[in-house]
This record gives structure tokens, C-alpha cells and sequence, in this order.
């Protein structure tokens, strides 16, 4: 059960330029307690624990550790309070070993030198704590991405800390993944350790927290046993809607005579996608579902030339189509969003307006560069048509959340006016507006007659907006359902099984 308070923030306000970040936003934590920190993107999640860790400075309000007020103007000062954070985006080390990774900074030292010995047999306590029988001298890079997320975890815990922040833990985390770390939370909860989990998965909040927290536009809704709220009323508090109203998408209407935009026949490369044929009407959703490492991501990059096929074909509005790289699948008016927004998408310390012109000036080429006022007028009419909350084209796309830092990738490949639009994971790690808001456009840009191939996760959104959907496994096409008829149920089944029940469909 959880203890007494141990951190305590009273009336924090935030103050940026244009806007109010925070206003008089309260929050406790006690010990042994697992406080989830909940709102959509832009609520003022970020900022209340970029406060916290010193990152940003309050404008008024208390901070009290233990009953005593502190004033972190640094991460590093907040870890020495005993603050610690692991972010949604691993910062660590990959070349270096587990064990280096996990004392970086502050190793163990003997006779002036660094105890190497020392150092390895503590991370191999910390791995066993953690459930984990790894090699602590291999690089971390050698592990996957839920291995090196708990070797985060491990790296703060063993710096005494009293309060762990998880930012987004389990975005990149499979079912599996998730229970071992629920399990590691549970452990450290006994322990007496205070743990603030932000996420947007809604199951995952009630299957770990004891009390959630509310904030919707930088105000306090309110804090909340884990049973005092439904999750329909959940959501509602948080984006202050009905989510009926939220959720009521009409599925995109395809002619069953309109013309093939894309087509893979046979296309697939050794190691990452067997044979797998697939194709997309002109203003249809095709989804894609299956689990991580079924080759939904490795299909999207052939498509798109960033994989190039060993065998195959691929035809473009019925022609046969080369594709070396991303370049020439630009030219033929083809846009991808990747996975990982932030490797693989936004250009972070550009604007948004400079962000969103990329793919534009991409295709008419660098010798007839895009004048200002050309880039300015294209960047306010995406801005304000994705309703990317901004006070101005020319704030850095890394200072937004991640929300709207998806909604600017979307506005770049938009601005391109693309026939085909593949987004491989576009609502992942965002929240619940944000997502329908996303779900939204797309069903728009199909009925305006773009082809969009859509991969998610998330099997409710699959099914709620595609007209077909494929389905893989092992890295190959193992059923192809049409998107109005099936359930979850049903794909999961086929996901399991494997079951080769493959419709034709355009493919």
C-alpha cells in the first residue's frame, strides 16, 4: 500500500512566451505508489516533469521533497535529490557495455583506477534484481529495445533514487516486454520507491497504477483513485469531449472499378520480406496489421524505394515501376511517414516551416529552391488546416509535442499532394485527440482520392478505418480480410495461427 507523501507540488504556473504552460497545477506522490500523469499532447505533462528535473524553472509555485522545498535547476541536481527519469527515447550509450552504461559517470573506483571488477559484479546484481540473465559485458547494442529500456531503468534506480519518472515506457515494448516491466515497477513499489508513469495507453494505466493525475491545456483537472474513473470517463476528462463524438469516423467509400495506384507483385527481400503481393485502389485504406517483426515496416520501405526489392515487381497506376531509393518514389508522387518520428521523420532543430516544405521542394528539385514567402504560405495553410498548436511557423518542430510533431510530418507529405501515402505507425505515443484527430485526415485525403496504406498496432484502429486489411506474420502475408467485416478476434486468431485464408481484393 502506498506510504506517506514524498513529493508534493503546489500551484506550479509555467510562463512561455504567447502562452501559459502550467496554471496553478498541484500533484503528490507517495511512496510505493504508482501515479500516472495523464493528458493529451500539449496538456503540460512534459513541462510539470521538466520542472521537476530542473529543466524548466517554475514562475511560482512549491516543490517539496520530503516536506522539504527544493529548487533542481538541472537534471543532474534532481538525480542528486533523488529524481530520477528514463525517457521514452533511450539515452544511453549502444557502443558501450551494459555494465558501462550503467555506472557512466560515477564508476566505482580502486587505487585511482576505475574498478572494472566492481563495476561488473554490481550491474550483475541490478540485472538479476531486474529479472534479467544477460551478459552485462556485451554492448548494449547487442539487446533489444525492452532490454536497454530496463537497463535505463536500472541505471536510475541505482543512484538512490526516491521518485522514478517512466516517460513512455512501453511505446516500443511488446505485450511480454510490458509485463516484465510491470512486474520490475511492482518490485520497486515494495521497495517504497514513488514512480510517476506517463503513457497513452489506457489499459496499461489501470493495469499498474494506484492513482492517476489529470491535465488538459496547462490546467489541473484532476487527481483520481485508479477505480474512481472509468476509461470512457477518462478520456472524456481529458480532452473534454464526448468520445462518441470524438470516434465517429465514417470508413472511406472505394469504387470497386477505380483503378489500381500501386501494386506489388511477388516483391520481397532475403531476410526481412518473403514473396508478398499486395495493391491499393485509388481513395482506399489499406491496413496493415500484425506484430512487431512481422514485416509490415521492411513492406512499407520497399514500397516506398527505401528497401530495394531482390525480386519482384512493383507497378505504379498500372506501369512497372523502378524504385532505387526514397527520391525516385517521390517523383512518382509516393509519401511515407516512418515509425520512428523522431530518427526517421522531423529535422529537429529546424522550423516547422522548414520541416514542412522538405518533401515539396524534394520533388521540383534544389535548383529552384522555394522562395520564402512560398514556403511561409504553405507552411500557415497546413498549420492552421492540422491545427498544429504553435504560435508561429518558425518554432523548432523539437520544441512540440509529440502529437503535433506528427501532424507536421503529415502536413509535409500533404503539401506534396501525394497518390499514395503510407504511414507506418502514425498515431503511436500520442494521444487520444490527436489520434482521431489523424484518423480524421486520413479518411479525408481517401475520400479526396489518395491511396493510403496505414500501419498500426492498434487493431481497433485498423479495423475502424480500413476497407481491407492485410495481415502478417514471420515476415510474410498470411491473410488478407476485408476491413468492415472482421473483429479483433478474428485477426489475432489469424496472427496466431497463421492461417493461410488469404481473399482477393486487389492483390
Amino acid at each position: 500500500m502506498p506510504g506517506d507523501i514524498v513529493l508534493e507540488m503546489k500551484d506550479i504556473e509555467i510562463q512561455f512566451p504567447g502562452v501559459k504552460a502550467l496554471d496553478k497545477v498541484s500533484f503528490t506522490l507517495r511512496r510505493g505508489e504508482v501515479h500516472s500523469l495523464l493528458g493529451e499532447n500539449g496538456a503540460g505533462k512534459s513541462t510539470l516533469i521538466k520542472c521537476l528535473t530542473g529543466v524548466n524553472h517554475k514562475d511560482a509555485g512549491q516543490i517539496l521533497l520530503d516536506g522539504k522545498e527544493i529548487n533542481p535547476t538541472s537534471p543532474q541536481q534532481a538525480m542528486e535529490l533523488g529524481i530520477s527519469t528514463v525517457f521514452q527515447e533511450i539515452n544511453l550509450c549502444p557502443n558501450l557495455t551494459v555494465a558501462e552504461n550503467i555506472f557512466i559517470g560515477r564508476q566505482p573506483m580502486r587505487r585511482g583506477q576505475i574498478d572494472w571488477k566492481e563495476i561488473n559484479r554490481r550491474a550483475d546484481e541490478l540485472m538479476t534484481r531486474f529479472h534479467l540473465d544477460i551478459d552485462v559485458n556485451r554492448p548494449l547494442s547487442f539487446y533489444s529495445t525492452a532490454i536497454q529500456q530496463m537497463v535505463s531503468i536500472a541505471r536510475a534506480v541505482d543512484v538512490q533514487a526516491k521518485i522514478l519518472i517512466l516517460d513512455e515506457p512501453t511505446s516500443s515494448l511488446d505485450d511480454n516486454e510490458v509485463k516484465l516491466l510491470f512486474e520490475v515497477m511492482r518490485d520497486l513499489q515494495k521497495e517504497g520507491m514513488g514512480i510517476i508513469f506517463i503513457t497513452h495507453f489506457l489499459d496499461q494505466v489501470y493495469a499498474v497504477s494506484d492513482r492517476m493525475t489529470i491535465l488538459r491545456n496547462g490546467h489541473l483537472i484532476g487527481s483520481y483513485g485508479i477505480n474512481e474513473l472509468t476509461k470512457v470517463q477518462l478520456v472524456t476528462e481529458m480532452i473534454g469531449k464526448d468520445i462518441d463524438a470524438i470516434f465517429n469516423l465514417k470508413r472511406a467509400t472505394v469504387d470497386p472499378n477505380a483503378k489500381m495506384m500501386m501494386e506489388g507483385e511477388h516483391i520481397g527481400v532475403p531476410g526481412k520480406v518473403k514473396d508478398i503481393s499486395v495493391g491499393i485502389r485509388e481513395g482506399e485504406l489499406l491496413g496493415f496489421a500484425g506484430l512487431l517483426g512481422s514485416g509490415r515496416t521492411e513492406t512499407a520501405q520497399m514500397l516506398f524505394g527505401d528497401e530495394k526489392i531482390a525480386h519482384g515487381e512493383i507497378r505504379i497506376r498500372g506501369e512497372k515501376a523502378v524504385l532505387k531509393n526514397p527520391h525516385d518514389a517521390i517523383m512518382k508522387k509516393i509519401a511515407f511517414c516512418p515509425e520512428d518520428r523522431k530518427k526517421d521523420g522531423i529535422i529537429g532543430d529546424l522550423s516547422i516551416r522548414e520541416n514542412i516544405m522538405l518533401a515539396v521542394q524534394a520533388r521540383r528539385g534544389f535548383l529552384h529552391p522555394m522562395s520564402r514567402a512560398e514556403q511561409e504560405k504553405l507552411a500557415d495553410k497546413y498549420i492552421k488546416a492540422l491545427s498544429i498548436a504553435t504560435p508561429d511557423a518558425e518554432k523548432k518542430i523539437g520544441e512540440l509535442s509529440g502529437g503535433n510533431q506528427q501532424k507536421v510530418i503529415l502536413a509535409r507529405w500533404m503539401a506534396s499532394e501525394p497518390d499514395v501515402l503510407i504511414l507506418d505507425e502514425p498515431t503511436r505515443g500520442i494521444d487520444v485527440g490527436a489520434k482521431a484527430e489523424i484518423q480524421r485526415l486520413m479518411l479525408e485525403m481517401c475520400g479526396d482520392g489518395v491511396s493510403v496504406i496505414f500501419i498500426s498496432s492498434e487493431l481497433d484502429e485498423i479495423i475502424r478505418c480500413s476497407n481491407r486489411i492485410v495481415i502478417m506474420r514471420d515476415r510474410e502475408k498470411v491473410a488478407e480480410v476485408d476491413g468492415e467485416d472482421c473483429t479483433q478476434l478474428q485477426i489475432l486468431s489469424i496472427i496466431a495461427e497463421g492461417a493461410n485464408v488469404v481473399k482477393e481484393g486487389g492483390s
